[in-house]
């Protein structure tokens, strides 16, 4: 008799395409006539069932991009290990720019599970849109590669991001190694080195801009999650250590970047009225802080690069004005310069700090019919030195100066904080924070900014901070 189910090898097909799950050989049916006949009915045994079970999606995935820092990362990856979360539901994804120092070959060895993902140049850290697309979590949480999460910090995370459907990007308090902290120049921009997102507004607004390399990357993905209706919100039950380890930091490519990225971000998205005088304030901090470092040439290089991008024309899509809001927060400070005015009767004020949002501090002033006598900044301030027309001092110097109250002229919670507790502690003169509570606020936006906290707004006394993409 002969066989029922016959491979005719004649009949062999060639290799299948790539990645289809069709074999390369064909299986023929030749029908004998005794197989032809009615077969007997047998009773078929169940087959073992040996594929084990699928393994569950993980809840998080943490994105981490290096170039030649081996050593460095393979210590945040043990310390992301005991993040508190089970070894199922997490996954970690490290791109690799293209590193020369063993990074690659150090990761399989130690760390054989983790996702590794290759670039053959350096992308710098706008490389992690690479692991974004490879990622399975639901939460995905942005990292440095120097930096992690304390433990039990990411689990509560979740419950945020559970409690706020509209929460799109939760950020942690990022803390120093000498206790001092970081944070961004904005209370609605995001830190790159901590800070956890909904998978699903990654993927409805994109990644971080491939355009960017490094430097204000941050602010560009924070306008598209504003502009899409998501909240970016600080919270202090998270936290995040940054050892901020020193190679390649602080150089000039950091001051080239910041003042080419800054000027692009600002032609791209700030609605047309804005855009020349934000540009001109921004441009004209940066220089000052170029000259501060000795980077006047780097400077130079990034305002011509950043002229030169600015011409293309893909590059303008402008955020809408309540976006715009959001961010800057012209027409909230101009109500809250308002009340201070008038709850105090001011007639001249005194600015403490020249932040990046110095702009809409000196409009509401200017509003309000107060004059500002100088503007008081260690950092920036010196002979000379002038912000449309006031002076830039440093403090000592605007402290001798007369003036009915100091005002915090700068709209990072922490940095703010820290620079309206040095000046309070004469306590001979009135400091204002605009933005410390509520007490200024409008009931429109009362509650807006700040850090999140279950025990209300930002308390006093927070430490020092460090600017992040300033």
């Amino acid at each position: 008799m002969k066989n029922a189910f016959e491979l005719n090898s004649a009949r062999l097909t060639g290799p299948s395409p790539t990645g289809s799950l069709h074999g390369g050989a064909s299986v023929h049916l030749h029908l004998s006539p005794q197989a032809a006949t009615p077969p007997r009915a047998y009773r078929v045994a169940p087959t073992p069932q040996n594929k084990p079970p699928l393994k569950p999606k993980p809840l998080v995935s943490f994105v981490v991009s290096t170039y030649n820092r081996r050593d460095v990362l393979l210590q945040t990856i043990d310390r992301v290990h005991r993040c508190g979360l089970k070894s199922d539901e997490y996954e970690i994804l490290i791109v690799d720019n293209a590193s020369t120092d063993g990074t690659s070959d150090a990761l399989r060895q130690r760390h054989p599970l983790i996702h590794l993902l290759h670039q053959e140049y350096n992308a710098g850290p706008v490389s992690k849109n690479v692991a974004i697309r490879a990622a399975a979590g639901r939460y995905v949480v942005f990292l440095d590669d120097d930096s992690f999460p304390l433990p039990g910090a990411v689990s509560r995370m979740m419950k945020h991001f559970d409690a706020n459907p509209r929460l799109g990007a939760a950020v942690f308090t990022i803390s120093l190694p000498d206790g001092s902290r970081e944070c961004s120049a904005y209370p609605d921009v995001f830190i790159g080195c901590g800070t956890g997102f909904r998978r699903t507004a990654l993927e409805q607004v994109g990644g971080l801009p491939d355009d960017f390399f490094m430097q204000a990357e941050e602010y560009d993905l924070s306008l598209r999650l504003l502009a899409a209706g998501y909240e970016i919100k600080t919270f202090d039950d998270l936290h995040v250590t940054h050892l901020k380890s020193p190679t390649a930091r602080a150089n000039e490519r950091t001051t080239r970047l910041d003042v080419r990225n800054n000027l692009v971000l600002i032609t791209r998205y700030f609605p047309r009225q804005w855009v020349l005088p934000f540009a001109k304030d921004w441009l004209r901090r940066y220089r000052l802080i170029a000259a501060s470092k000795g980077h006047e040439i780097a400077y130079y290089r990034g305002l011509l690069a950043g002229l030169l991008r600015t011409m293309r024309p893909s590059n303008r899509r402008p955020v809408d004005d309540a976006t715009f809001e959001k961010l800057v927060r012209l027409e909230d400070t101009a109500l809250r310069m308002a009340r201070a005015v008038y709850a105090h009767r001011l007639k001249k004020v005194c600015f403490i700090d020249f932040g990046k949002n110095m702009l809409p501090y000196y409009l509401a002033a200017q509003r309000c019919g107060v004059q500002v006598v100088a503007i008081a900044d260690d950092r920036l301030g010196g002979d000379k030195r002038t912000y449309r027309n006031i002076p830039l001092l440093r403090d000592a110097a605007a402290r001798m100066l007369p003036y009915d109250a100091a005002i915090v002229s700068n709209l990072s919670p922490v940095h703010a904080a820290q620079r309206r507790d040095a000046w309070r502690k004469p306590g001979t003169r009135l400091v204002i924070d605009l933005f410390e509570d509520n007490r200024y606020a409008s009931p429109a936006s009362n509650g807006a900014g700040g850090v999140t906290s279950a025990a209300g707004p930002a308390s006093p006394g927070s430490r020092q901070t460090v600017a992040r993409s300033a």
